[in-house]
């Protein structure tokens, strides 16, 4: 798929401000558009929109690789060094990991650094990063 578009997604909070924060200060994303019950960020390129509600369902999971994987999860797929640097800065601001960062499928087609974390509202995000990009679809 060549000329890949900027996707928009829309997450439910129930702190707008905390996870406002979240996202602006710990994560890095620029701030858009915003409202007392919702706000837009830059989200590597993406649309990425945080909305205030009432209620949030909890999260299933999925075995995968050994880990319980959470479901619903989001997230983008990242160079390598960007992940590690993401990584990091995660780590030094003691984000608490679901799954801590580590490399699945080693040695197998789809080798890649992944680590799953939660948003302080309860929303799961994976970032990744495969040892080889053009493995992302291969079966």
């Amino acid at each position: 798929m060549s000329n890949l578009k900027p996707f928009h997604l829309a997450v439910p909070v129930k702190d707008l401000d905390e996870t406002r924060s979240f996202y602006r200060d710990t994560m890095g994303f620029e701030e858009g558009r915003s409202s007392d019950r919702w706000v837009d960020f830059n989200f590597y390129g993406h649309q990425f929109v945080i909305h205030m509600v009432d209620f949030k369902s909890e999260l299933e999971a999925n075995p995968v690789d050994g880990h319980a994987v959470p479901v619903p999860h989001f997230g983008v797929v990242l160079d390598m060094s960007d992940w590690e640097e993401l990584a990091g800065r995660l780590k030094a601001a003691n984000v608490k990991f679901v799954i801590e960062p580590y490399v699945r499928f080693k040695g197998e087609i789809g080798e890649q650094a992944t680590m799953f974390f939660m948003d302080p509202s309860g929303n799961a995000l994976e970032f990744k990063a495969f040892k080889d990009e053009s493995q992302i679809f291969v079966k």
